[in-house]
């Protein structure tokens, strides 16, 4: 297995493409669906890779931690070359507890990874919220939450533990949540994601 490096056509400050993607859950997300988080970090993932499983549980616990941070994984890869990565198998893993963040959804047409540039497994991107009206608790309010955006601020490796057997000593996406969430630039070097390559349907 060759690693792949994570680049993307998003640059600091892009705002976050839509979408209309369904969860494990039977329900559909869009950008909307996530108006009262103050931040959104989407992940592009997957099963059966070792490089995204061995994020499951970083992911997971980001998503417990931060109330005011959705943590959405999206898988798009090719399920009929790689079966583990199917709609039913990721109901099952989220049924299972391997995987529990606010929302796994499936991108099957893979347009969603094209349009974000995504290319690898993990390959995350952390939006802030932008443009909305909030009320006294920073919720977003039923017309602001309408017209919320969601604006890139870091799009880079989750931590410094390359290879999936490594231990990870520096958190840089959990860096880069406090920035946000303690409404200062976040300060990082971009530097690439590293994972197996999306597996595309037409390759």
């Amino acid at each position: 297995m060759v690693p792949t490096e994570s680049e993307s056509k998003l640059a600091a400050g892009d705002i976050a493409p839509d979408f209309d993607l369904e969860g494990t859950d039977g329900e559909t997300y869009s950008l909307e669906s996530f108006a009262d988080a103050e931040a959104l970090l989407l992940v592009f993932t997957c099963n059966h890779c070792p490089y995204a499983k061995a994020k499951f549980d970083l992911l997971n616990g980001l998503a417990v931690e931060y109330d005011d941070v959705a943590v959405v994984g999206i898988n798009p890869n090719d399920a009929e070359e790689y079966p583990e990565d199917s709609f039913e198998t990721m109901r099952e893993y989220v049924a299972d507890g391997n995987i529990d963040y606010d929302a796994y959804l499936r991108d099957e047409r893979q347009d969603v990874a094209r349009e974000y540039g995504a290319v690898c497994t993990p390959d995350p991107f952390l939006f802030e919220r932008r443009g909305s009206q909030y009320d006294a608790d920073g919720r977003a309010t039923a017309s602001g939450g309408e017209d919320a955006e969601f604006q890139l601020v870091y799009h880079g490796r989750l931590d410094d533990a390359l290879n999936p057997d490594d231990e990870p000593t520096q958190f840089h996406i959990r860096e880069a949540i406090e920035s946000v969430l303690a409404d200062e630039t976040v300060d990082l070097e971009w530097q690439p994601s590293r994972g197996c390559s999306i597996k595309w349907s037409d390759e």
